[in-house]
């Protein structure tokens, strides 16, 4: 069992090395060095916060290409990075900027996850609340007695 989960999680951990296929990989070491960070920023837009590097997903393929067609043409990174948001908007970048537009993205996650911990907590204060507590059983009370000594 021990074995079988340690198969699991080694792939698993090597799931991401699969996204980008070696067809995508350019010649250039150092052109793919910038393209693999960029994509290490960039999300998937069909994928659940998963960044384009580590998606294997079509649209993914299609970004990764899309970044590589740009650094080849000569783009620096922010030149990607603007061509990128452009065409998907600021939801593309793992770290989106802190302004108006993205005010959801930054506050409102947060904002949820706040108001439903707190209904959670608030919910389980009146069930115990609410609850009876019933009292100890002749037998309950005697061992309690035997557990404290008395």
């Amino acid at each position: 069992m021990r074995r079988l989960a340690v198969l699991v999680a080694l792939l698993l951990l090597a799931a991401p090395a699969l996204a980008v296929d070696p067809s995508e990989i350019l010649k250039d070491p150092g052109l793919e060095a910038r393209a693999r960070t960029i994509g290490r920023e960039l999300r998937c837009v069909v994928c659940q916060n998963q960044s384009i590097d580590d998606s294997s997903a079509e649209v993914a393929r299609d970004m990764r290409r899309a970044v590589r067609e740009r650094l080849v043409a000569g783009d620096s990174d922010a030149q990607v990075f603007d061509f990128m948001v452009a065409r998907y908007g600021d939801y593309v970048l793992l770290k989106p900027p802190f302004k108006l537009g993205t005010l959801l993205l930054w506050l409102g996650a947060p904002l949820v996850l706040l108001v439903a911990g707190a209904a959670i907590l608030l919910r389980a204060l009146r069930r115990r609340a609410l609850a009876p507590v019933p009292p100890l059983s002749e037998e309950e009370r005697e061992r309690l007695k035997t557990l404290l000594g008395r």
